[in-house]
């Protein structure tokens, strides 16, 4: 089973452990349709996950079910709601990476694209890219400047 995309989110929850790959040294999940290689301090967390992934219920062993995050009622995933208390807990706060991964997006791509890419409108987009200190008010006649291969 594939991690669940809704609204252009995938659902952490759904994921399984056919959702990861390991290969030696490379660990990867696919979300949706499109495989990630993972960066090797988050790989080692994955492949621990997986080795040692347990859930609260009594019944059943981690091999019984698929979940890569076993939940308390045998055969179904934590909620998303739970998986967010536990990142919380632990000091993980995605709203602060997300930011900081946008941002960091809007000062490399032009503001037509990132909207046109995360589904947003342009006026967003220029905004984040005004934010984040990039300029591309010269983007396009810069690549009509370029010479042809």
């Amino acid at each position: 089973m594939r991690a669940l995309i809704t609204g252009g989110r995938v659902t952490i929850s759904q994921l399984t452990v056919d959702d990861v790959t390991i290969d030696g040294d490379t660990v990867g999940i696919t979300f949706g349709t499109s495989p990630v290689v993972l960066p090797t301090p988050l790989a080692d967390l994955v492949r621990e996950l997986v080795a040692t992934r347990c859930g609260k219920a009594k019944i059943g062993t981690p091999d019984d079910v698929p979940w890569l995050f076993p939940g308390g009622h045998p055969g179904r995933p934590l909620t998303d709601s739970q998986i967010g208390k536990r990142r919380h807990r632990i000091g993980v706060r995605p709203k602060q990476d997300r930011s900081t991964a946008l941002f960091t997006l809007a000062a490399e791509v032009p503001a037509a694209i990132l909207a046109r890419m995360l589904g947003v409108h342009i006026k967003v987009a220029v905004r984040w890219q005004q934010a984040s200190a990039g300029d591309w008010a010269a983007y396009a006649a810069d690549v009509s400047q370029r010479k042809r291969l």
